[in-house]
């Protein structure tokens, strides 16, 4: 539990922290220094909008639809004490149609916090917390495109250019931040998140949506420290938490760093299942080995009702004041709770470091095949020259697609060949970086062979950043 000290800080006035903080932060090593601010991670300083685009290889016919990705774009000066996951939000698409690349768009989160650094004017909207930044995921709700960032602002509306329409708390429904990685459930429609904010250590909610995007219930759950909570799971029965122990730090905080959470041994690391109807007091908390989990790749129950959970695990992860998630990666794990015993199994599938696990989306939920995962090996950048993975969990075969010297990928994520298409069906792709011409691909890959099927070809680097999706032009 936090100290009473630093209950009593957190319960200070807001200007006087923020003015310690800045003493402070002038204290720290210049800007120049942070790797997240050069390199590959340089920013952009225009909006672009390409329609002349090369493409290698053939564009599949029945791709109609957006490749979307969001990250950080600082605006200007980023200063001391930048931490890679708070600069301003930047959207990265491209449009593909009938067998063509129509174009390729960047554009700001037009955001207020942009606007006061000199940035383009702020788009209307409700607010809530200091700052309005949206820089984490992207994808469709309902017949909309929204931005998202956890423990902050709202959601952001995006039009088909990738233009800021308004910010949103979903039509009034959403009581407090959202979430970067809520999950929808493929059977009901629904969406599922957790939701936690700096100001409320004490809490963090569980928020359920319709299909559209209409706010059905917020469920405030007891929890200590202030947890940092980036992803959570879903089965046809529960919403999984992953209470971690990486949690707020308000030394952290009054030292200057931007992004104040810190890896925290005091913390009890536990996994927790919330009835997807129930109440605080119907969650099954289940105490699992210390550990730090991003991302899940799918989640489901088994026979015995037991749930299921694949996801890529770190042995610490912000151990330190560092400008990035710096970390011992512990590669692809199954975690098996058991909520008769109350109990968590951990199973290693694959011990090499890896991110960014991606499911065929109709199958989350359930018993699935494929999972698709970026290696790692531990670059100072967080993105280097590795292989995309595709694993088969039915025969334990992992095949990987290695993009070539000096060529870096993101997260790739998979679209089926049509509707009903067989589980695996269909294309993976994402952003591929070509340090050696300072250029970047959309690759399509076919999904279960990771063979090559269309390169399309942006004569600019788009900074790696964080998640995206492929969203339908219905």
């Amino acid at each position: 539990m936090a100290s009473v000290i630093e209950k009593t800080i957190r319960k200070a006035v807001t200007p006087a922290i923020q003015a310690v903080a800045g003493i402070n932060r002038a204290r720290l090593e210049d800007a120049s220094e942070n790797p997240f601010l050069k390199g590959l991670h340089t920013p952009m300083v225009e909006e672009k909008t390409l329609t002349d685009l090369a493409v290698t290889g053939t564009i599949p016919a029945e791709l109609d639809g957006r490749y979307v990705r969001i990250g950080p774009n600082p605006f200007g000066e980023a200063g001391k004490g930048h931490h890679w996951f708070i600069g301003d939000g930047m959207v990265h698409g491209v449009r593909l149609k009938g067998g063509r690349a129509e174009w390729y768009r960047n554009r700001y989160i037009r955001s207020k916090e942009l606007e006061s650094k000199g940035g383009p004017q702020a788009v209307g909207g409700p607010r809530r917390g200091m700052s309005d930044t949206v820089n984490t995921n992207v994808m469709g709700v309902g017949d909309k495109i929204m931005a998202l960032v956890e423990a902050g602002s709202y959601p952001v509306e995006l039009d088909g250019n990738l233009e800021s329409v308004a910010y949103s708390n979903f039509g009034g429904g959403l009581a407090g931040s959202f979430t970067a990685h809520p999950h929808q459930c493929p059977m009901t429609g629904e969406h599922h998140a957790i939701c936690y904010q700096a100001d409320q250590p004490d809490r963090i909610r569980h928020v359920a949506l319709t299909r559209d995007g209409e706010v059905l219930r917020e469920v405030e759950i007891p929890v200590a420290n202030g947890p940092s909570i980036h992803d959570c799971a879903l089965t046809p029965n529960y919403v999984i938490v992953l209470d971690l122990p990486v949690t707020f730090s308000m030394k952290a905080l009054l030292a200057g760093f931007r992004f104040p959470y810190r890896w925290n041994p005091d913390h009890q690391a536990r996994v927790g299942l919330i009835p997807r109807n129930g109440d605080a007091g119907d969650v099954i908390w289940c105490h699992v080995d210390p550990c730090y989990v991003f991302h899940v790749g799918n989640s489901f129950e088994d026979e015995a009702g037991r749930v299921v959970i694949d996801l890529c695990a770190y042995e610490t992860i912000f151990d330190g004041d560092m400008p990035g998630p710096y970390g011992k990666a512990l590669g692809l794990e199954r975690w098996t709770v058991d909520p008769k015993a109350g109990s968590v199994e951990r199973v290693t599938l694959d011990r090499a470091g890896q991110e960014f696990p991606r499911p065929d989306e109709r199958f989350f939920t359930k018993p699935y095949r494929y999972l698709w995962c970026d290696s790692l090996d531990g670059d100072l950048e967080f993105f280097s020259s590795v292989p995309l993975y595709r694993h088969d969990l039915q025969t334990g075969e992992r095949i990987a697609h290695d993009f070539g010297e000096g060529r870096v990928p993101g997260e790739f994520v998979f679209v089926p060949r049509s509707a009903d298409a067989s589980e695996g069906d269909g294309w993976v792709m994402g952003y591929v970086i070509d340090r050696n011409s300072g250029t970047t691909n959309l690759e399509v890959l076919e999904a279960i062979s990771l063979e090559p099927v269309a390169a399309i070809h942006i004569p600019h680097i788009v900074p790696p950043g964080f998640h995206g999706n492929w969203i339908e032009a219905s």
